[in-house]
């Protein structure tokens, strides 16, 4: 088992309406990860993600193409430090 960190991920571009909250949270349970993602007021995806190190890269990884139909800009990420508070990987509002 590697180590635990957290990710906030900011996501850029055409992210809204594509269906990236969907595909995300699909991405991150098939990589073990806890947390959570939404949509932005500005626009943007906002992810909060823990878990292994390794697979907390594969889903930076993956944001930075996205999903089908998505037109990712720009991402962003803050590392943070794992909480373990989070029992699932969820699409909040």
């Amino acid at each position: 088992m590697g180590r635990f960190n957290a990710a906030k991920i900011y996501v850029s571009g055409l992210v809204q309406g594509v269906f990236f909250r969907a595909y995300t949270r699909n991405m991150a349970r098939s990589l073990g990860l806890k947390g959570w993602v939404r949509n932005l007021p500005d626009g943007r995806v906002e992810i909060y993600a823990e878990g292994e190190e390794d697979a907390l890269k594969k889903l930076v990884e993956w944001c930075k193409v996205g999903p089908p139909h998505a037109i990712v800009e720009d991402v962003k990420v803050e590392w943070c430090e794992y909480s373990g508070k989070y029992g699932s990987f969820d699409i909040i509002y």
